[in-house]
């Protein structure tokens, strides 16, 4: 709302003014060395910034021009704003004077003397330029030194833009008056810096001592505050940087942002918000958020929109600071007092700043030190408050070492009354932990076996010969070598079944089963993967003669009769034989050329051996190849 209602009513006052005649011109006499010059100053304000120093020669453009009567601010304001002074010396003054414009952060600041040929002469100063380019003399403040005054008026004017506010207090000076003025000001100022500097180290050392989070905000708050006031008071540009323009982040919103920011952050650490006001603490915590946004936009260009930001973030955070100020207090919480002192003291300075920067309240002499005043008393009762929270937190911590103590004794008293028992309890459980892990280690190697392996024969079963192969082929693949796979099946095993019943089909299991697995080599694998039906992997580079070496020595090795009682049980094998990669790629092909392959054998009429793809079989790629050319010719070509 407010920033509405002073534009409007600054439009008002300037309108109002329109009609008036224009200023007379300021008379400078032999006493007026400092003396202000705003009450003969005149105003136009320039929307657009299109206006330029040949425009003022235009009398449309001068009978726009509203006097100022003393104002020497007009707030946060997007537009350009002129300022016309006329002067005139008394016969008994001085003709050399010089021009201060008390605003030392003003962004845009250009004064336009008469060059005496008709012309004028153009000085650059403010923010935009450095220190000795923006002034005549090495003052603090923007000081430029007047043409030499003769019995004429002299004319001159100043455009003046800053959207975090634009400020012109105008004095006139002789250079030695000025001299004793800005030793007076180094003095009292220089003992300001001194205290908080003072402050600063102290809280520094007590800091790298402790390392405590309180010290921390407090000696980033007053490290800022103190580069804030040096900005203010105009020795940072002197001091500070005096070769380059002001940098985006030293200016008049990255600044009290980055101090506003420290300072919530210590008054979280302080009061301890998190925990006995969360309320406050997250007020805080978004103003926080709000101050790394109003740095944000001003680094963006949009300095009117960061002043503003700033200025209404006043409406939450200064409540939250101050009542969780006074809510501690209550608590008991004695820091919470002084800090409550040191906060309104700068509070109170920066309502009157924000008054000077909005254009409410106008800039005079006494309400620019205001804020450094109220800055050092700040630190030096937030520093106090700081003292005495570390002598609670010892007192809290020797009282918590006490009751510590206690209770470690009691403790220890039942311990010690209890550990005899504890021991027998911990030695019985532990025996029984001990038998429960071997018992269940057992049970966990018979499921495991018993998931793996024939319980008929003891060979692994067909679970175990998946996983087996699919580890073969990717070792195959790796090192590029084949791999073969061989199923073998019992000829006429059901007869002996029939015949002389499942014990004996048992007992011809078991024998094939251990045959087989003496003729396999240890590095390869043999399974019966259910019923009569067995298989072998075997790897390495020779995979395919061993394959066909050991279909061979089976053939005669399992044919071999099978004693049982007084009978003699004897059954012929098939074999059928897939290589890895001629037949193919996954160990699902693999099995289903491999069993093609036993149907073959058998269809050969039995005891004999097949491989895939000797009478002319496609292999697994050539059967896929196949089928997508037999595909639609639309999905085809997909």
């Amino acid at each position: 709302m407010l920033n509405r209602i002073i534009p409007i009513l600054l439009l008002l006052g300037v309108l109002g003014l329109c009609g008036q005649a224009g200023a007379a011109p300021f008379l400078l006499r032999a006493d007026s060395s400092g003396g202000a010059l705003n009450t003969a100053a005149e105003l136009l304000e320039d929307p657009r910034g299109t206006l330029s120093i040949e425009d003022m020669a235009d009398p449309s453009v001068q009978s726009h021009f509203a006097p100022a009567r003393g104002r020497a601010s007009v707030g946060q304001s997007r537009s350009v704003w002129w300022v016309k002074l006329q002067v005139q010396r008394d016969a008994d003054a001085p003709s050399d004077w010089w021009l201060e414009v008390g605003s030392v952060t003003q962004l845009d600041l250009q004064l336009f003397l008469p060059d005496g040929q008709g012309g004028w002469t153009l000085r650059q100063s403010g923010e935009r330029v450095n220190f000795s380019e923006g002034r005549d003399y090495p003052y603090r403040r923007m000081l430029f030194q007047l043409p030499g005054l003769q019995d004429q008026p002299l004319t001159l004017y100043l455009r003046t833009f800053d959207p975090a506010g634009n400020s012109f207090p105008l004095k006139a000076w002789q250079l030695d008056d000025l001299t004793l003025v800005a030793a007076q000001e180094n003095l009292g100022l220089g003992l300001i810096y001194g205290v908080i500097l003072a402050l600063l180290l102290y809280n520094l050392f007590i800091l790298i001592s402790l390392r405590d989070n309180a010290y921390l905000w407090y000696v980033l708050t007053t490290a800022s505050a103190l580069v804030f006031i040096m900005s203010m008071t105009g020795h940072g540009m002197q001091y500070l940087w005096p070769d380059h323009p002001v940098p985006a982040w030293l200016d008049r919103i990255t600044l009290p942002s980055l101090w506003g920011l420290f300072a919530s952050r210590f008054t979280q650490t302080l009061l301890q918000t998190r925990v006995h006001v969360r309320w406050a603490h997250h007020l805080l915590s978004m103003a926080c958020g709000v101050y790394l946004v109003a740095i944000a936009l001003e680094l963006l260009g949009q300095r009117y929109l960061a002043a503003w930001l700033i200025a209404l973030l006043s409406l939450t955070s200064i409540p939250a600071a101050l009542g969780a100020a006074l809510i501690r207090w209550r608590q008991g919480f004695f820091p919470a007092l002084l800090y409550l002192c040191g906060y309104g003291l700068v509070l109170g300075s920066v309502a009157i700043l924000l008054l000077r920067t909005t254009g409410v309240l106008q800039p005079t002499g006494w309400n620019a030190y205001i804020f450094p005043m109220a800055v050092a008393a700040e630190s030096i009762l937030f520093s106090f408050a700081l003292a005495y929270r570390i002598q609670i937190l010892k007192q809290e911590k020797a009282a918590a070492l006490v009751q510590a103590d206690r209770e470690k004794t009691a403790r220890l008293a039942q311990m010690q009354a209890s550990a005899d028992e504890l021991q027998a309890a911990v030695t019985r459980r532990t025996a029984e932990l001990a038998a429960a892990n071997q018992r269940l280690s057992e049970r966990e190697r018979e499921l495991e076996h018993a998931a793996f392996h024939d319980a008929l024969t003891e060979l692994p079963n067909r679970r175990y010969l998946v996983e087996r192969t699919e580890s073969a082929l990717a070792n195959a693949r790796r090192h590029e070598e084949p791999l073969a796979l061989l199923l073998i099946d019992l000829d006429h095993f059901k007869p002996i079944n029939d015949r002389f019943g499942h014990a004996a089909g048992d007992e011809l299991l078991r024998v094939i089963g251990r045959r087989l697995r003496q003729q396999v080599r240890g590095g390869d694998a043999v399974a019966r993967l259910g019923g009569d039906e067995f298989a072998v992997v075997i790897g390495g580079a020779d995979a395919e003669s061993q394959a066909m070496e050991l279909a061979r020595r089976l053939l005669d090795e399992l044919s071999i009769p099978v004693r049982y009682g007084a009978e003699h049980l004897s059954v012929t094998i098939s074999i059928g034989i897939a290589l890895f990669p001629s037949h193919a790629h996954h160990f699902s092909g693999l099995y289903q050329s491999a069993d093609q392959a036993l149907y073959k054998a058998k269809g050969r009429g039995r005891s004999g051996l097949a491989l895939y793809g000797e009478d002319g079989e496609r292999s697994e790629d050539e059967r896929l190849l196949l089928d997508v050319l037999k595909a639609p010719s639309g999905l085809g070509r997909v």
